[in-house]
């Protein structure tokens, strides 16, 4: 068995003009581990559970109390082999296990990252699955499934099938298909999800690496299916990074059209800089301005240290 993990904390000013000590991306302790059944088949299983570092509490924040699971960021077990491997439990979506390819920060910055403010604005994966409450980006009572690359390129599936007794819960089944590309300094997704209430979202990801510099891009198309309408929101982000010695830079840029019929877009600028002290340490700064139509723009800032162990 393998003990790893992630401890993020920060000092930051948030959107909502709060200054703050806490974690500006993400902290977990994962549980995972591999049995070679032979023949070229193993069993694997990971349990991840998300814990807010600045106050020791086994979420990522005192709101989700009650509402997220113990190991709300992976509960799986399954077989792996030559032809790919299946997961049975609780995972992130094809969207959310692949999309962060396409962003400097990985999707993983709440203060910098366009992907993260704005990627699947209509979009849960189920509305009602942690205790009644919506669910962004993981599936409970999963099947996934990851082929193995195939002259580079690579299918995967994730879908749920058991109703859940939660007033107000879909009545459908969840399925999202994804197809991805890499092959030297091109990397390419194109992936589309439907949630048991009947939500989509299509993703479309490139990246073209040269040297120590990655261009990339994004879009994506989200359906909210309301009880007699449907919202659409379309998103599209341009990132950059560049990596010189020990540092890193990140850019990007998003723009969000919610579809709203009044004041419906938004622009977000971040930037930010890695200084990495060690393989699994680095200490670094994000900047982040969002500007909603009708509104001020809004600045968030902070610098953090992040140790993966």
């Amino acid at each position: 068995m393998t003990l790893s993990g992630t401890i993020d904390m920060g000092l930051y000013r948030d959107y909502d003009k709060m200054n703050k000590i806490g974690q500006i991306s993400r902290s977990d302790l994962t549980f995972s581990g591999v049995e070679d059944l032979g023949g070229g088949l193993a069993v694997t299983f990971k349990l991840k559970n998300r814990f807010s570092a600045d106050t020791g509490i086994g979420v990522d924040t005192l709101a989700d109390v009650g509402k997220k699971p113990f190991f709300h960021g992976e509960s799986t077990v399954g077989l792996k082999g030559g032809f790919g491997s299946v997961q049975l439990g609780r995972r992130l979506d094809v969207l959310g296990n692949n999309d962060w390819g396409f962003d400097p920060w990985y999707n993983f910055d709440s203060v910098a990252s366009p992907a993260w403010s704005f990627w699947h604005w209509n979009y849960a994966t189920d509305r009602t699955s942690n205790n009644g409450n919506a669910e962004y980006g993981r599936l409970n009572n999963g099947i996934f499934y990851d082929s193995p690359s195939m002259g580079g390129f690579s299918v995967h599936y994730s879908g749920a099938f058991e109703k859940s007794t939660q007033a107000g819960a879909g009545t459908g089944n969840n399925n999202g298909l994804a197809l991805k590309y890499g092959g030297g300094p091109i990397a390419l997704m194109l992936a589309s999800t439907k949630n048991s209430s009947g939500d989509t979202d299509t993703f479309a990801g490139a990246k073209y690496t040269v040297g120590n510099l990655e261009l990339m891009g994004a879009y994506d198309k989200s359906k909210f299916k309301g009880t007699t309408s449907t919202s659409t929101a379309k998103v599209y982000t341009l990132g950059t990074s560049y990596t010189m010695g020990l540092m890193r830079f990140m850019a990007s840029y998003g723009h969000l059209d919610t579809g709203a019929a009044v004041n419906p877009n938004a622009n977000m600028i971040g930037l930010g800089a890695q200084y990495f002290l060690s393989k699994r340490t680095n200490v670094y700064a994000s900047l982040g301005n969002k500007k909603f139509d009708g509104a001020g723009s809004l600045a968030a800032y902070g610098v953090g240290i992040n140790h993966s162990f």
